[in-house]
């Protein structure tokens, strides 16, 4: 998979091409990597890219055009099939959706914003998608763009073993299971005895277990969305239950 970005500091996304999975993967050549600077797309001797916003206010704004002339060039070179822009008004990326870029393949173009914005312009005519990573606020999107390629790569096939990532957080709709390692007793704390018992139904009976209490106290929301698309089983729907009266015990004795 080809991925185009259009950033003021490609030095930045070394982070992901000379470290961790996305190193392997990217040697592996499972991905590729070309940055675009918009400065480069500039007609005036200060190679200017930003602007004060008409009708006031702080900051300045990214202009449109360097933007529009550095995704003509990524699609002149027949990539950038979609290009995505990440701003903090954008949909809320989420697992769902980075699967199906991964298994889409391709190319995809991204555009990453500084000071206080793009030029909506920009936004509306050269942009497929506005992506957010979060509900705060970065002081551009390099970071973001590196969290969106990250998570995009690790889906690609020969990236990770594939029972990693099936078994990740979100990949069933749910947040993660709690993991332990050794030693099986660490400063008082001991491993879950089901952990230790061999008895791989009964672990994967809690597994499933603690991820809907993880989710329904961090992320109540997620259990609604599994509810309505059909991946809760009759036995997740009796713990919620037995989990919800237990919750509903302690919050009781606290008061």
């Amino acid at each position: 998979m080809r991925f185009d970005v259009v950033t003021l500091f490609p030095a930045m996304f070394a982070a992901i091409t000379e470290h961790g999975i996305t190193r392997r993967a990217h040697e592996l050549r499972l991905w590729t990597l070309t940055t675009w600077n918009p400065r480069d797309f500039t007609a005036d001797a200060h190679r200017t890219v930003d602007d004060r916003p008409y009708g006031g206010g702080p900051g300045m704004v990214m202009m449109a055009e360097p933007l529009a002339q550095a995704v003509a060039a990524i699609r002149a070179e027949g990539a950038g099939a979609r290009v995505i822009a990440l701003a903090p008004a954008g949909h809320a990326l989420n697992d769902a959706q980075v699967r199906r870029w991964a298994e889409g393949g391709g190319s995809m173009a991204i555009v990453c914003g500084r000071y206080e914005g793009i030029d909506q312009r920009f936004l509306d005519d050269c942009v497929d998608e506005v992506v957010s990573v979060g509900d705060f606020v970065m002081s551009g999107g390099e970071l973001a763009a590196m969290a969106l390629i990250d998570a995009v790569v690790r889906q690609l096939p020969g990236a990770l073993k594939e029972a990693s990532a099936d078994e990740e957080s979100f990949a069933t709709g749910l947040l993660d299971a709690p993991h332990y390692t050794r030693p099986e007793q660490w400063r008082g704390r001991d491993v879950p005895a089901v952990l230790l018992s061999g008895h791989h139904a009964d672990i994967e009976a809690w597994r499933r277990r603690e991820a809907l209490a993880a989710t329904l106290r961090q992320r109540p929301e997620l259990i609604r969305s599994a509810r309505a698309e059909g991946r809760l089983t009759a036995r997740d729907e009796r713990d919620l239950r037995e989990l919800a009266q237990v919750g509903a015990a302690e919050s009781k004795s606290a008061a």
